[in-house]
């Protein structure tokens, strides 16, 4: 059964009111959790760049967290970390795009243990620009808050990154978020983790897709607060040496444009073009085309929808 499938299945049993959990700790029978030695990972993120978050956010007057440098997360998980903070976020980038494949795509690392784990929202994007999370869910109980040294637990947690002990990588696959033109999951660039505010008050939580507030650890006032990113390693990467169709016999030009955008091409293709919010503004039906006029439309940027019959890829342009 596909893993996005039963997950609505999963939210539904808990809708019902019917007891459910999902994949439970590293070791345990039925456990997603991925050991960082483990052969499926083929590479691991080149760079890291970081917003720093507080070191408690319901007294942002003491300032942000500065614990651990971003070169910290590039490569192996060798048990060095960079602080997040309350909010803080880390945007790890790649030597060549993560792709979809057959099940798990890449895993996130955090530094926790079974009796102290420390929780993040994780989202992808093809351009840097435009992000999209996947479907998170927290069955943790919000009826108590979960204290400073007190700790969620994995079976009641549902692709949030450190659900799992230090050693081992929260995995996600790329086909659980739901498709969009402006995110190309066989060209993933961008893989941001967004530290998780473990209240549960409304003025400070976090929440998942269901608007659940996810009872995490809280207040965690430490200059080592927040989530403490290892690395993320890859499982499915773009093949160095292959591209097709949108990278060797595709090309389109100016960009920047003002006026008229040129093709040159070497199959028929068929164009959409997304502003921002997803809506289509143009379109070019399957043929041998050289040109789209885009004068008439506004300034700004634009994702450019390119399809063949046997491949479809996205390029981002910029209207001036």
């Amino acid at each position: 059964m596909p893993k996005s499938v039963l997950f609505c299945l999963l939210v539904l049993l808990t809708l019902q009111g019917m007891a459910q959990t999902y994949p439970p700790a590293a070791g345990q029978p039925g456990s997603t959790a991925i050991h960082k030695n483990d052969g499926a990972f083929v590479a691991w993120a080149s760079g890291i760049s970081l917003t720093r978050g507080y070191i408690k956010l319901s007294e942002p007057g003491l300032g942000f967290v500065t614990s651990g440098v971003a070169e910290n997360a590039v490569g192996f998980p060798t048990g060095a970390i960079v602080s997040l903070g309350d909010r803080g976020e880390a945007v790890a980038t790649f030597n060549l795009p993560i792709t979809n494949g057959p099940g798990f795509d890449f895993a996130v690392f955090e530094n926790g243990n079974i009796g102290y784990l420390e929780l993040g929202i994780v989202e992808v994007s093809s351009d840097g620009v435009n992000y999209f999370g996947f479907p998170m869910h927290s069955q943790t109980q919000v009826n108590t808050q979960i204290g400073t040294f007190e700790t969620p637990s994995a079976p009641y947690l549902h692709n949030i990154a450190g659900k799992y002990e230090g050693t081992h990588g929260t995995p996600f696959d790329l086909s659980e978020i739901p498709d969009n033109p402006l995110l190309n999951k066989q060209h993933v660039t961008h893989v941001k983790i967004i530290d998780v505010v473990g209240s549960i008050s409304s003025v400070y939580a976090t929440y998942d897709s269901f608007g659940n507030a996810i009872n995490d650890s809280y207040p965690t006032p430490f200059d080592t607060g927040g989530f403490d990113l290892q690395a993320v390693g890859v499982i499915h990467q773009q093949v160095l040496g292959t591209h097709g169709f949108g990278y060797k016999f595709f090309l389109m030009y100016p960009n920047p444009a003002t006026g008229v955008i040129y093709f040159t091409a070497a199959a028929e293709f068929s164009v959409k073009l997304f502003d921002m919010s997803g809506r289509i503004v143009k379109s070019l039906q399957t043929g041998n085309h050289e040109k789209l006029a885009v004068s008439d439309l506004a300034s700004g940027n634009y994702v450019m929808e390119i399809v063949n019959t046997e491949e479809k890829i996205f390029k981002n342009l910029i209207i001036r």
